[in-house]
């Protein structure tokens, strides 16, 4: 008897892969924008998450300086690099510890920000008097606006700011991803379609 031959397979065309890699972009675009639409609605919730993040991103990014700093202990920069790591360890562990004050405190420290910035913005709009003047005294006020609006209710503001800015990042974030992988495939099909099309004529 014959031995059996099995369906040749055919080669993988080379847009499928790319497709592919867009398609997953996309759905990491999709759970982002998800995060961030749960996080705007349960902004508590993504506060602590947000500041946990946090807290162990410099966690491990302090044991990694860690090891780093021991491995290369015969250079002249082993001492700086040694207190940098043990600085990160120590922040990661406080801010671990006590996610509703570091909360608190970078609450106001963003405050701050937006208070400076706004002021620097709107005296800056109105002595140099550019083509943007308008958009900088707007932006400006906004900033002021914001910053009078999270003191006001400080600390209790600290409560949401974090968690909606965070929620926030993720949200744009997925759109961007969610945007540019459905944006890609869609071209590389347009093109895969251009390419194929005087085959199928002939």
């Amino acid at each position: 008897m014959a031995p059996f031959k099995g369906r040749k397979k055919h080669p993988e065309p080379p847009e499928a892969g790319i497709k592919r890699s867009f398609g997953w972009v996309a759905a990491l675009g999709a759970v982002l924008v998800v995060g961030g639409l749960v996080g705007l609605f349960y902004v508590g919730f993504a506060t602590i998450t947000s500041m946990l993040l946090f807290g162990w991103l410099l966690l491990v990014g302090g044991v990694v300086g860690l090891v780093q700093a021991v491995q290369n202990r015969n250079t002249n920069f082993f001492w700086l690099a040694l207190v940098v790591a043990a600085l990160y360890i120590a922040a990661g562990v406080v801010v671990i510890r006590n996610p509703e004050q570091t909360a608190a405190a970078l609450t106001m420290f963003a405050a701050l920000l937006f208070l400076t910035g706004g002021i620097f913005r709107l005296f800056g709009g109105m002595v140099v008097r550019g083509p943007h003047m308008v958009w900088t005294l707007i932006q400006g006020a906004v900033g002021i606006l914001l910053a009078i609006l999270v003191l006001a209710d400080w600390p209790q503001s600290s409560v949401y700011v974090i968690g909606a800015f965070f929620s926030l990042a993720l949200l744009f974030d997925g759109l961007g991803l969610l945007g540019a992988g459905l944006g890609g495939r869609r071209i590389v099909g347009m093109v895969a379609d251009a390419r194929d099309a005087p085959l199928t004529r002939q």
